[in-house]
Order: C-alpha cells, then structure tokens, then sequence
C-alpha cells in the first residue's frame, strides 16, 4: 500500500481540504478528504467532538453553491425514485411487493448517506408500517452496507493507537463482517487471547452528516416560521439528534458510556453489556468484547438454539424501562443490529454511541402519564402534558381533556394497556394540528427508541403490547418510590373527592406483583414506613378508616349470625336479630379481603416467616403508631354507638312512659 497526499487546488488553503490517495495493492487509488475546519474534522489532539449548528451555519452560508449540489444530490434521486413509484403504481404494478423498487430504496438511502440511512434503520423495525419486501432490504441497512477500504481503517487504526494493525492485534479478520452508517466493525483477537470486535469510523463521515444537518436545520426553521399548525420545535428536535450523532462519531466517548449503561443495568438479569478494551480505543477506533450471538429478529435461529426470543424482547422492555423512568439514560438506536440473543439466553446490548438522558422531572411525568393512561384519567393526562411540556401552563384544558377521551375510545372495553404505543402516538398525532401542543426536543428520541423496541416486539410476537409489559413496573414504582411526585400521583390515584378507590389498589398490586423486582417483603416494608411517616398521614388516615369500616363490617356480620341462630334455632324470640354490615361496608370488607388474596400469590409471600415478621413490625413505632390510631378509632366508633343506643333505649322508655300517664279520653256511652 502507497499513501501520498495531494497539494491543495486553490490557493485558499485554509478552506480547501487536504486530499490523500490511498494507493491498494491492485493499483486502484481510494481518496480520503480531511477538511481543516475544526466543525467538520476537529484536529485528533482536541477533547471532544462537539455539535455546534451556529458554527456550522457560519461555515455553510459562505459556500451556498456546495450547499446547492448537496441539495440537487439529495432531491434528484429522491424524485427519481418517487416519480418511478408512482409511474408503476399508474400501470397497475403494486408497489409494495415489488422487490425491484425496495433494492432501489435501499441503495437510494445508502448513497443519500449515514442521515437517510438511520432514517432507513429506524423503518426497518417497523413491520406494521413497512411491506416485507422492502423491510427484508431495509433491515441491511443495519449493518450489510457498503465497507470502505481496509487500507483507509488500517491507516486510522496506526493514526489513533500508534501502531500498525498486526502489532496491537494478533488475528484480524480480512475484510469486515458488519458495516454501519458511521463504521464497519472487524473481528479480531488480542494478544493475550480475548476476541474483540474493532469499529473503525468511515473517513468522510463528518462533512456529510454536517452538511445535512444544516440543510435540514434551515428546511425546519422555514417550515416553522411559515406553517402555523406546527407549534414543535422542529429546530431543537433536530439540534438534538445533531449532538447524539456528533457524540456517536466520537468512539471514546461511546466508551464511556458502554461502561456507564454496565453501572446501571449490567446487574439485570439476563442483561449483558460488552467490556471496552481502553488501551485500544481512541476517537475513531473502539475496540470492545466480541459477542457471539443472534439478532432478536431471527427468531427461527434463537428457537433452535433454545432461547426464548418473546422472554428476550421482555426482558429488553423491562430494561427499556429502568433507562427511561428509573435512571433516565437510554439507548437511543435500539435497532436489531444492536440487540442480540446470546447462546446463553442472555439479552446483549451493542453500539452505545446513540445515547440520551430523561431529567427526574420528565421521568416522573412519562409515569404519570402512564399511570393516567391506563386508568382512563384524561384530566390528570391533560395536566400531565403540561408537566412534560407539551402544552404551555396557560393553555385552556377543557376542550382537550374529551379530546383525549376520544382517542382512547376505540378501547372501550377493553384495557387501554392492550393498546401498542404506535397506535396511541398516531392517535396524539392528530391532535397536535388541532391543539396547541408543542412537541419538546428531549421527546423525538425517547419515542423513537420505544417505537423502535416495539417495533422489534411486534415482529417477534404481533400480539406483544409493551404498554402491557411496562405497567407492573409503573404499579410497582408507584407503590414503592418515596420521590414526592409519585406519592401525589398515588394520593391521586387511590382517592377521589375524598372517597378510597379500592379497586385502584387491586389493580396496582395485581399488576406490582407480576414484576420480577417486587416482592411481599418490599411491600411491606416500605408500605409500613411510608404510611407510619409524615408524608403518608392523608393515605393513612383514610386507610385507618376504610380498616375501621372492615372490622366494624365484620364485627356486625357476626353479631347479625349469633343473633340469628339464637332467635331462629333456639328459640329465643326476646332477643333482638342485631342487622348485619352495610353495602358499602360489605363492598370495603370485600375489598380487604381481594388484596389479602393478592399479598398471599405475591413472590415473598411466606406463612411460616410471617410471624416472625409480624414481630418485627409490632415493635416499629410506626406500626405502633397505626396500632394506636386504629384502635382509637374502635374505641371511638364503640363509645359513638353505646351512646346512640342508650339515647335510642331512652327515648324508647321516655314514648312508653308518656303512654301510660296520657289521660283517658271522655267518651259518650253508645246508642242503643
């Protein structure tokens, strides 16, 4: 291999970039275009590599005639393939099982570039939006694209670890066996004999996906100066795809947070995170464990190794979950490429260049609005939006909360959980156009990885409903997360206008008890604490007295049955048959009743430990505490119903007593 580098064409050489041929052993040449702007090939001594559309649009807006083929070289195609579509569809062709038009759309989006191709990649999960034939093509987009040179990744594997390829490593395999949007990924063995897979970032890589941004961040500024239905800012929500690309373009800080996402969430179960060699990695060079294993979509090959593939795409929700709501740092590019089955049965995550974080605030909104979703609360999910800020807090509510419950009709009936969140965004969709909603830039890539995963879910198990899957987490989180938000959440669920839903309660548990993190012993713990506490006196006192009503049900039903059997049975008709429980003490006495059912089947549960237990709690002030409310309570309810009765008994006596000292009244003897 020959490497010359070419002088520069033009006397501005501060503008004009440097070009290298690569010259390969059968005499073809490969040019690689390094351009001095540090927005477009920041130096390799620099820290980061840094997303800055303002210095980017200053770069652009003095080169408008590159700016303009770029264009051209995106629109020409584009409506080539359009106008094509359309033309077969004229002659009675159908499009969407043409094989032909779906190898065109895939090669169209390769060449358009790494921007159209994640566009591709996210299409390629989306089995209920895209036709086989041309979701087969799309899902090579994933890692069966078009590899650069090996010359061109040799020579940036000596320019970023400082030594030729066969010093660092002792196998490499000879060409690549997977090539993305934004590398190509080579197997090799180190040294000491670890195998390990070696991303090599693509050479002109930057330059591209800068001058599509740019291009993409004027067409979204314009659309949302002039279209006035369109309250979303277009141009934030791009900004921050533009700093998740510029960060996965920087290898060394996607390994950092390979190791932060093992910190959070290696300690799932059958969650596995690869191991980054740091000594071997360096900005465009990542050398990372090499995993054996198979993409979740090939579900013929995961079943005949054995392997779950519908357990795996659980699992991956549950984890999905912890990133969104729990710690808040996601995978933002959870494609199948990325997710793989291990021969183990373990759910492996790869590529953590596309990653994102959720605030606590919007955490705790994402679960409220959940929570309100499922249990048809549309004015808490109205309030909801504007937490999350969707809606501005001066937005008139009222015509929007019927609106939600319009959206959700369709599952009357039936659980709003069975509903897939493709359908629910599709529905809200329409509804941004109509209300003022904005759509905030911290939400395009959260929805993305959820539809994504979904998407995944639905082409291994149609049927799968992740909404369903996520809920035990959400009723756990609820039950047992001390954060105030969720507290007031639950405050709100369980009550209404002061009035104890206990059938809120049952579903929570009922739901709680089917995640693997939740068991009896959680439950009572933290149930006891926090209702012994100062933050659960509203709960606690409601729930002392919906106890009280219970005991005073059961108390009365079995006076009712004595009384019965002793009139009825024995005879003793003097005795007064005493009535029994009240509907609503009856429903209350039911209610308990269902929940200790509940806490009997949940994981934990254990009768030859519970009196051991019980023994611990009775010396928990707390505990003592409730004792004491609830048996004043008893005390206070018996006193209140001694005194009725002795008021009753009285006025009984005083009504005879005015009887027998009422004169007779005069009468005159009859005719006879």
């Amino acid at each position: 291999m020959i490497v010359k580098t070419l002088p520069p064409t033009s006397r501005n050489t501060e503008d004009e970039p440097q070009v290298t041929e690569v010259f390969t052993e059968n005499g073809k040449s490969t040019l690689v275009i390094r351009s001095p702007k540090r927005i477009i090939d920041q130096s390799l001594e620099t820290d980061a590599i840094l997303y800055d559309p303002q210095e980017i649009g200053e770069y652009y807006r003095h080169r408008p005639l590159k700016v303009l083929r770029r264009i051209f070289a995106v629109l020409g195609p584009t409506l080539s393939f359009v106008f094509g579509l359309w033309w077969d569809s004229r002659r009675g062709i159908d499009v969407k099982k043409d094989q032909r038009r779906a190898v065109q759309l895939r090669d169209l989006l390769t060449k358009l570039g790494p921007a159209y191709i994640k566009i591709g990649q996210a299409l390629s999960t989306r089995p209920d939006l895209v036709p086989p034939a041309y979701l087969e093509e799309l899902t090579r987009l994933q890692d069966q694209l078009p590899p650069f040179a090996n010359e061109i990744a040799y020579q940036f594997i000596e320019e970023e670890l400082g030594a030729q390829p066969q010093e660092i490593y002792a196998e490499l395999s000879p060409h690549p066996i997977a090539a993305a949007s934004l590398g190509q990924v080579y197997k090799g063995k180190l040294k000491t004999g670890e195998e390990v897979a070696i991303k090599v970032q693509r050479p002109d890589l930057r330059e591209r996906i800068a001058i599509d941004l740019f291009i993409l961040r004027q067409l979204a500024a314009w659309v949302k100066n002039r279209v006035k239905r369109i309250r979303s800012d277009l141009v934030g929500i791009l900004d921050e795809l533009g700093d998740r690309i510029f960060e996965e373009m920087d290898y060394i800080h996607e390994g950092e947070n390979a190791e932060r996402f093992f910190e959070l969430y290696g300690h799932i179960e059958d969650i596995y995170v690869p191991k980054i060699y740091w000594e071997y990695t360096n900005r465009r060079v990542l050398t990372m464990e090499w995993i054996n294993g198979t993409k979740l979509t090939q579900t013929a090959e995961i079943n005949a190794q054995g392997i779950d593939a519908r357990y795996l795409i659980e699992v991956g929700v549950q984890c999905s979950l912890r990133q969104l709501l729990e710690h808040g740092f996601f995978h933002a590019d959870p494609h199948p490429g990325n997710l793989l089955a291990t021969p183990e049965g373990k759910l492996a995550y790869l590529d953590f260049g596309m990653m994102s974080e959720v605030q606590p605030p919007q955490r705790y909104g994402l679960i409220e609005a959940i929570v309100h979703v499922v249990n048809r609360d549309f004015e808490g999910l109205a309030n909801d939006y504007v937490k999350l800020d969707f809606l501005s807090p001066e937005t008139d509510l009222t015509p929007i909360i019927p609106a939600f419950a319009r959206v959700f009709a369709d599952a009357q009936g039936a659980s709003v959980a069975d509903l897939n969140i493709k359908s629910i965004t599709d529905e809200l969709s329409a509804l941004m156009y109509e209300y003022p909603f904005r759509v905030p830039p911290y939400y395009a890539l959260i929805i993305r990885s959820l539809v994504t995963l979904e998407g995944i879910a639905i082409y291994i198990d149609p049927e799968f409903k992740v909404l369903s899957e996520a809920y035990p987490y959400v009723a756990k989180r609820l039950l047992t997360d001390e954060a105030p938000q969720l507290r007031t959440s639950l405050q709100n669920l369980l009550f209404k206008d002061k009035k104890f839903r206990w059938n809120r309660l049952e579903n929570l548990l009922r739901n709680a008890k089917k995640n693997q993190d939740y068991d009896f012993n959680l439950v009572l713990n933290q149930g006891v604490e926090f209702l012994s506490s100062e933050r659960g006196s509203f709960i606690r006192d409601r729930l002392v007295d919906e106890f009280v009503n219970g005991v005073n049900a059961v108390g009365k039903n079995a006076l009712h049955n004595f009384t019965y059997v002793l009139r009825e049975r024995v005879g003793l008709t003097a005795v007064n048959e005493t009535p029994g429980a009240t509907v609503e003490q009856q429903q209350t006495l039911e209610h308990i009743k269902n929940i200790l059912n509940i806490l009997q089947a949940t994981r934990g549960f254990d009768p030859l430990q519970l009196a051991p237990q019980l023994a611990q709690l009775l010396v928990n002030p707390g505990v003592q505490r409730l004792g004491q409310q609830v048996t004043n309570r008893l005390t206070q309810k018996a006193i209140a119903r001694l005194i009725r009765e002795l008021l009753a008994a009285e006025e009984v006596n005083n009504s005879k007593g005015d009887a027998l000292n009422k004169p007779a009244r005069a009468s005159l003897p009859a005719r006879v």
